[in-house]
């Protein structure tokens, strides 16, 4: 059994949905590994992971509009140090996953015909995001 560590540092340009499969499945495959367990974990509190359909742009719009429903921009929060999205980033982090799981075989992700990996900035500023990485297997 081995073990790999990496991170990525993803910039990000809005509040929105980052795709990152491709630079996940880069560094896997340059980890050598045929089968094991992928993990995937955002070190923040206002960003977070999801796995999501990765054919339609429609779904990213639709998805960013419901979280803004959900968690909208207010200053009647008393969290607010970073401004009216502070508390709004940490209650979509909290509704969402901040690591992932995902099965490794034949030194590739195992995921669905439609699915991508995805940042998911809740923040409306501009910010420079790392993903740490690990996968254990064979």
């Amino acid at each position: 059994m081995r073990q790999a560590h990496g991170q990525l540092t993803i910039a990000t340009r809005r509040q929105g949905l980052v795709e990152i499969t491709h630079e996940v499945a880069d560094w896997l495959a340059q980890q050598g590994m045929a089968d094991g367990l992928l993990t995937v974990f955002c070190r923040h509190t206002s960003a977070s992971l999801t796995i999501n359909e990765n054919a339609a742009p429609a779904v990213r719009r639709d998805l960013e509009r419901y979280f803004n429903m959900l968690a909208p921009e207010s200053r009647s929060y008393e969290h607010d140090d970073e401004g009216p999205d502070d508390m709004p980033a940490h209650l979509k982090t909290a509704l969402t996953n901040v690591s992932l799981s995902i099965p490794v075989h034949g030194g590739r992700m195992v995921l669905g015909t439609w699915q991508g990996l995805y940042l998911f900035e809740h923040r409306t500023a501009p910010h420079r995001r790392t993903v740490a990485l690990h996968v254990i297997g064979e």
